[in-house]
């Protein structure tokens, strides 16, 4: 079973419709009990990182989300991504999660914001979640920040939009993606099937 964490931001259904497509049993959770006795994790997000970051303490999942991390697959879209990073500077500066060390920052002056719509992911290490995803696959993107990681290997996907950035992330057996792979068609599938396969495999 897949946890998909509800914390009041997100596209929670549309990941959910995309795992029921691929057959996967997946459940939508507010709770930490149900993140410890899941084969995986996926926290989506739509919206502001502060926002976030308060209900996911008002919830008291932070330390939960923190502790399965190190423990089984997990996998941040994008706002969700963001949320693994240590920093954001979107709206002032606030705390996230500290699972992928380093910061989410604005695009540049001048790039349209958001950045929206597909785009290409260039495969910059291997890694199982792009199993069978062609090299400079296109993803769909909606966001107006980024994430730069303080370890350059972390990023094993990047983009180009006013230079290239870290799109997909992994540390360990925490994932990341800015696209939604969710509503990216058969090749976000693809990807969601493999992230699946990772929990079935612990």
């Amino acid at each position: 079973m897949i946890a998909i964490i509800d914390y009041g931001l997100g596209n929670l259904r549309s990941v959910k419709y995309a795992l029921d497509r691929l057959g996967v049993a997946s459940e939508l959770t507010d709770q930490a009990g149900p993140l410890e006795s899941a084969d995986a994790v996926i926290l989506p997000g739509v919206g502001a990182f502060g926002e976030a970051m308060e209900n996911l303490r008002r919830l008291k999942l932070v330390e939960p989300i923190r502790a399965v991390a190190r423990q089984k697959p997990f996998l941040g879209i994008c706002l969700g991504m963001q949320l693994l990073f240590t920093t954001s500077s979107e709206h002032g500066l606030h705390l996230g999660l500290d699972i992928v060390p380093g910061e989410v920052v604005r695009f540049a002056e001048g790039l349209t914001v958001p950045h929206m719509g597909w785009n290409q992911v260039e495969q910059a290490a291997k890694s199982p979640l792009f199993e069978g995803v062609a090299d400079g696959a296109y993803f769909y993107f909606a966001h107006s920040y980024f994430c730069r990681p303080t370890e350059p290997s972390a990023a094993i996907g990047v983009t180009e939009y006013g230079g290239k950035y870290a799109s997909t992330v992994q540390s360990g057996s925490v994932f990341g993606t800015q696209y939604h792979p969710e509503k990216s068609g058969p090749v976000g599938l693809a990807m969601l099937a493999n992230f699946c396969r990772l929990g079935r495999k612990t």
